[in-house]
């Protein structure tokens, strides 16, 4: 609006200016105005206050102008700081057993134990013996896919063989060959068997750990023997699955903390057919404290910055206590780490010698785990709360009770060879299945 103040004022001094030197030019006689005209004053720009000249002689008063003061402008007002976000917690569970009405039900257990933490990953492996349970034997993922489906922040990860006989110490001539079948094509159609059937139970999302510890000696699908023609075999594999409509897969690299049997960046397939990159960290070997495992070749740190080279999430779907015992120190690092870092996911391997729940060799270790993530949920920091133990039970029935029928060794499948034979043997002869431990 001040500009047209300023132009309002001007035209009337122009005008008083003009009255008075057309009465001057009256004034003066006529031979004054006969000239070759007068020229009109030129009008003023708008936002100055020059004013016309006045003809010789005469001087024209001028109103002096004053200019307004500038508005200053206001200040930015300071924005309300946004409130902290709360810190991210990495999702954990526990590899807890590997049957899926067991497993489910224990980590329910496990959970309430840790003072209802909310366990959010369900891992198991599927048997390598053979191919057809490789391809996910039917009935073998029903629970677990009921488990995953009852929760859409539930997550599932499922250990896979690469190859049949995976714990029968073949050698690494039958390795090198079976590899090498593997990366020309010969085993793909096990593979899709496997995707089609995971898509078919709306697990399409499970984390796939593939050909897990290949830079060990454990397994007939080890790196070692060939690792051209392993990294072949993956990518071969990979490209299989994710053929299949409708799947999500997520597949996971990951072999053992340090070099073992052949430095685990040797193995590693590409970006193209990774998702994330894991690692089975247990506190072993004897004597070698957790600063070591973090610094040494190949180790926790040197895990770390090759997944933030390659852009990758990082896991650890198998930790746990192993060479050093009940080692509470190990127990508090290793859960601070991986609050640090932030992994994916991360699944505690609980069974003795490594576990803190269903082992009760790790008295000390236990306290500590429990302790750090009791109450403990994904999106809220750690809060203990304390938890009821069992009742005790009375040391002696009130009532007689029937003596309990000994219930044959977990992951045991009983033979039945006949009265007779049990009764001079005493008792059932029991083959064991449990092809998830392995003697590290």
């Amino acid at each position: 609006m001040a500009p047209q103040k300023r132009r309002a004022r001007t035209g009337r001094l122009a005008f008083l200016a003009a009255t008075v030197a057309a009465s001057a030019v009256l004034a003066s006689g006529p031979g004054y105005a006969v000239g070759a005209g007068v020229a009109d004053p030129p009008v003023p720009a708008p936002d100055t206050v020059t004013q016309p000249t006045p003809p010789t002689g005469i001087v024209a008063p001028v109103a002096p102008v004053t200019p307004e003061p500038p508005v200053a402008p206001e200040p930015p007002k300071p924005e309300p700081p946004e409130p902290p976000e709360a810190p991210e917690l990495p999702a954990f569970g526990a590899y807890v057993d590997y049957d899926g009405a067991r497993g489910t039900a224990r980590i329910a257990e496990l959970s309430r134990w840790l003072g209802n933490a909310d366990l959010k990953v369900g891992h198991t492996y599927l048997p390598g013996d053979r191919w057809s349970n490789i391809e996910g034997l039917p009935g073998f993922l029903d629970v677990w896919a009921d488990w995953r489906r009852a929760d859409e922040e539930r997550l599932f990860v499922l250990n896979v063989p690469m190859l049949e006989r995976n714990e029968e110490g073949v050698s690494d001539r039958q390795v090198r060959v079976h590899l090498r079948r593997g990366a020309a094509g010969l085993y793909d159609h096990h593979f899709r068997a496997l995707a089609e059937r995971l898509v078919a139970l709306k697990i399409p999302d499970t984390v796939i750990v593939l050909g897990w510890e290949m830079n060990g000696i454990t397994y007939t699908h080890r790196c070692g023997p060939d690792p051209e023609a392993w990294k072949r075999y993956w990518k071969r594999i990979v490209t299989t699955m994710r053929a299949v409509p409708g799947q999500k897969f997520r597949f996971d690299f990951n072999p053992n903390r340090g070099r073992d049997a052949i430095p685990w960046s040797q193995c590693y397939p590409g970006d193209d057919t990774v998702d994330i990159i894991g690692m089975d960290s247990y506190d072993q070997p004897r004597g070698l404290s957790f600063d070591e495992q973090v610094s040494e070749p190949y180790g926790l740190q040197a895990h770390v910055d090759f997944a933030k080279a390659h852009g990758k999430p990082i896991s650890y779907p198998e930790w746990g206590l192993f060479r050093n015992g009940d080692n509470p120190e190990y127990m508090r690092r290793m859960l601070a780490w991986m609050d640090k870092h932030k992994p994916l996911y991360n699944t505690l391997t609980d069974y003795c010698p490594h576990g803190v729940w269903q082992c009760g060799s790790n008295p000390k270790a236990s306290a500590v785990y429990r302790q750090m993530l009791t109450g403990r949920k994904d999106t809220e920091p750690t809060v203990p709360t304390p938890t009821p133990e069992p009742t005790p039970q009375p040391t002696k029935p009130t009532d007689p009770v029937t003596p309990p029928v000994p219930l044959p060794p977990p992951n045991c499948s009983p033979l039945d060879l006949g009265d007779w034979v049990e009764y001079w043997m005493g008792g059932k002869l029991c083959l064991r299945f449990d092809w998830w431990s392995r003697n590290r």
